[in-house]
């Protein structure tokens, strides 16, 4: 999954515009100012990948279903909820610093809860309970239909927790509610879980195996929001490319390539992204449907973590340098104006100075658009941690993640700088965040797009923009009839 952890390194070429909202999830729609004598207020902290986001969602439309409505001014919360990560120690030393911080405006606020939700939960459940004691809630990733019931013991004095992993678990039948929203663009997901067992990921340790969500339900989320005003939909899954649900009146078997589909043709004017593609199972089948419909977006989200073929097996990663070269130049042929970005390890145990120049020299051989990159973070439980001694110096991991930062840094630019004089479908998705007389928003490879507001557009207006200026970061252009 793509991260939004508070890793510097983000940065830059490492961060897009819809990016940058770290933490506090923000009520645009349901949130009101004033609090109704007796009502309970909620807020709700948000940490890590798009499926944590889209996870408060789903929570955020549990508890008001059970009476309680959202708040953006912690201070005044009755519940606070903090949504965790447990993909890198950083992110984990950030709740830590937030939960300190809950704790004080408990003590200012008496009777306040807070609960602690997500893979940090069901990793750190015994040492957030009995050690720490800053929370009252601790609530695995499958247990958030639990949460009413866990207030209420809380409520009554005990401690409350589930976090158990389950096999089915999908929340198909919950709307969830659109808390960090622009109205523009909203996350779906379609899947939950991971089976593929890298030697550095926690995931499926904290999210369980991998289970496949009706696809009639994604269809119908897709089409509400469509008649919202919605103009954009992304899939979300730990592996998209592993979708894999069976009617169970027809026996049919729906693919993800065959989802893909479902959702492009709600509607043409609803576009449709997805993220995040595993390299050994994306298929040409997903490619030739990418192709066939303009609205589904010619970007694809495809981590490599390294260029080397040794320390892709350390990882357990499945495929090899040249699977992996193969993959890119499947999705040139068949999808030729698609863009590619990737997530990249610095530093992996035992990685030498020459398996780092494979690395780099992948980042300009697949010439990504963009790269979430990090150094190394041993992740307690992991296979790796069992295993692989961390032996990788950390000023080294720094140094080499510097490259890499630097090396994409070059490799984004020269990829925008590409599109100058370039016209491109761009949706408005709101004003840009330097000045209130310039829109932004998206083209069908994910680039950031901003240009000034003329005419009558609007928010979820598909305009026609010509790209005149470029940074490795940003598209800058006008609109053109």
């Amino acid at each position: 999954m793509q991260l939004y952890d508070d890793n510097p390194t983000l940065a830059g070429v490492a961060k897009e515009l819809d990016e940058s909202k770290q933490g506090e999830v923000f009520y645009r729609e349901y949130a009101q100012p004033a609090t109704i004598a007796g009502e309970r207020l909620f807020y709700i902290e948000s940490y890590g990948c798009q499926m944590n986001f889209s996870d408060s969602e789903i929570v955020a439309s549990i508890l008001a279903e059970s009476g309680f409505r959202p708040t953006r001014d912690v201070e005044v919360a009755d519940l606070i909820l903090i949504n965790t990560c447990s993909i890198r120690e950083k992110a984990e030393e950030t709740v830590r610093k937030r939960l300190r911080v809950f704790d004080q405006l408990k003590r200012n606020k008496p009777g306040t809860m807070v609960g602690v939700l997500g893979c940090m939960a069901e990793r750190l459940k015994a040492k957030f309970l009995e050690e720490e004691k800053l929370v009252d809630l601790v609530v695995g990733p499958d247990a958030y239909r639990d949460l009413p019931a866990l207030v209420a013991t809380a409520d009554d004095g005990g401690k409350g927790i589930n976090v158990y992993l389950s096999r089915e678990e999908t929340y198909a039948d919950i709307n969830p509610l659109r808390l960090d929203s622009n109205g523009v663009a909203a996350f779906i997901s379609i899947m939950r879980g991971c089976d593929n067992m890298c030697s550095f990921c926690v995931v499926p340790f904290t999210r369980g195996r991998e289970r496949s969500r009706d696809a009639f339900s994604i269809i119908a989320e897709a089409t509400e929001l469509y008649q919202r005003g919605y103009r954009e939909v992304t899939l979300l899954g730990q592996n998209v490319d592993s979708y894999k649900w069976q009617n169970p009146e027809t026996e049919q078997v729906v693919n993800f390539a065959a989802l893909l589909e479902m959702t492009a043709q709600v509607h043409p004017d609803l576009r449709v992204r997805f993220s995040t593609s595993h390299p050994k199972d994306i298929t040409d089948e997903v490619l030739h449907t990418m192709a066939a419909h303009e609205n589904i977006c010619k970007y694809i989200h495809l981590p490599v973590q390294s260029g080397n073929s040794r320390i892709l097996e350390l990882m357990n990663r499945t495929y090899d340098r040249e699977w992996y070269m193969a993959r890119i130049e499947a999705i040139r042929r068949i999808v030729p104006e698609c863009a590619i970005s990737s997530d990249i390890i610095a530093g992996f145990c035992s990685e030498t100075e020459a398996e780092h120049q494979d690395t780099l020299s992948m980042i300009e051989y697949a010439d990504y658009s963009m790269s979430y990159m990090f150094f190394y973070s041993e992740r307690p439980g992991t296979l790796a941690a069992r295993k692989y001694p961390d032996d990788i110096p950390l000023e080294v991991k720094k140094r080499r993640l510097q490259e890499i930062i630097r090396l994409q840094a070059q490799v984004s630019f020269r990829h925008n700088q590409r599109d100058i004089g370039r016209t491109f479908k761009v949706l408005i998705e709101g004003d840009s965040r330097r000045s209130s007389d310039d829109f932004c928003g998206r083209n069908t490879q994910n680039k950031m797009t901003v240009f000034p507001k003329v005419g009558q557009y609007k928010p979820g207006d598909y305009v026609n923009v010509k790209v005149l200026e470029a940074t490795s970061a940003t598209l800058i252009g006008e609109i053109v009839d």
